[in-house]
């Protein structure tokens, strides 16, 4: 699955305008989010800790258009603790 971070900027700048410093400053603050939304999925000692994780995840990547970051989040409440899950949400992240 690919990922277009472009996607990100271009719902950031039709929300911000062109203010190169304000859509860097809210797309760091997008992938600090994911990275803890991820940290809760791992963290996850239950089902519903896993739901809620992926659930925050997929509303996050909602709100910045990160479409596949959202279908995947989806993908991944389906199938709770799946190690090689947590892995490609890791790396979706890091490719933002």
């Amino acid at each position: 699955m690919a990922y277009d971070p472009g996607a990100i900027d271009a719902t950031l700048a039709a929300a911000v305008g062109d203010e190169p410093a304000l859509i860097a400053e809210l797309r760091m603050a997008f992938v600090d989010s994911a990275e803890r939304a991820i940290a809760t999925i791992e963290a996850a000692t239950d089902d519903a800790g896993w739901a809620l994780g992926t659930a925050r995840l997929k509303g996050l990547a909602a709100s910045f258009g990160a479409i596949r970051l959202m279908a995947l989040a989806s993908e991944a409440a389906a199938v709770p603790h799946d190690a090689e899950m947590l892995r490609k949400l890791r790396r979706a992240v890091a490719r933002l």
